[in-house]
């Protein structure tokens, strides 16, 4: 069963490089389509987080963490690139030889890029619709963004490898299972663990923060901390993707895929 799944993520690998080549600007439009998914996670996230979150009940944090499945069920079921997912993909693809490195970089800094300008836009939407612009609703996101550029640099980074070899996981585990039931299940449980646990996503801190600053109402929350969160955060999903995921399925399966390779 985990052969066939690495069969697939090649087979998903080559689908999206020959999106790339073909065209870099659709490519990009797919990343910034699948960093605004995020974004309604995160707005369901938080909005549904805050009912718990303002009455000080301890359920704030399992609740938001059990409703931001619905983006990853949205990636996957709506399309899309995000950078995170990308770092498994591409990297197994490469050391299986089935691409160039220098297209998984490529494609690694487009699929960032696009992140980046979705979760940009999606915060922009959201400002216009009013709907964060009250503290009685904002307030739990804020503080969950202010736990996040006050935390230290080391512990965000390994956060950032934890949380994206549980990501990676929540995409490659339900290529072995049958139906869309347990494949819904198994990723939204993933997703839960990921955020109750309290790792760190890079993308998804992306939307947070964006949201967060375009409603503007904590000092603290600005350009230069965003950054400082976003950094080993970003380098910490990349060794989660490439190593724990890419590498480890790439080693511990190599002479399985290379009886395959000689049939």
């Amino acid at each position: 069963m985990e052969g066939k799944s690495l069969m697939e993520v090649e087979k998903l690998a080559a689908k999206k490089l020959k999106i790339f080549r073909n065209s870099k600007t659709r490519f990009l439009s797919r990343a910034i389509v699948a960093s605004m998914f995020i974004g309604f996670g995160v707005i369901v996230s938080f909005k549904t987080g805050n009912f718990f979150y303002s009455v000080d009940s301890p359920a704030a944090y399992p609740m938001a963490a059990l409703v931001f499945g619905s983006a990853i069920i949205l990636i996957s079921y709506g399309g899309g690139d995000l950078f995170t997912g990308n770092t498994f993909y591409y990297t197994y693809a490469a050391l299986r030889k089935k691409i160039p490195w220098l297209d998984v970089a490529k494609i690694w800094t487009t699929s960032y890029v696009g992140n980046i300008i979705g979760a940009a836009f999606f915060a922009l939407i959201i400002y216009l619709t009013g709907l964060f612009n009250s503290p009685d609703v904002n307030r739990f996101l804020l503080h969950v963004a202010n736990l996040k550029v006050h935390a230290p640099i080391i512990e965000l980074f390994f956060r950032g490898v934890l949380c994206n070899w549980l990501v990676c996981l929540a995409f490659f585990i339900p290529m072995t299972l049958k139906g869309d039931g347990p494949k819904l299940f198994s990723m939204v449980l993933f997703v839960f663990c990921f955020f109750i646990s309290g790792y760190e996503h890079s993308i998804a801190n992306m939307c947070t923060f964006a949201i967060a600053l375009v409603i503007n109402q904590d000092p603290a929350i600005n350009i230069i901390s965003v950054v400082r969160n976003i950094i080993p955060v970003t380098l910490g999903n990349l060794v989660g993707g490439v190593f724990f995921m890419g590498v480890m399925y790439y080693y511990v399966n190599k002479p399985f895929l290379d009886e395959l390779d000689e049939e």
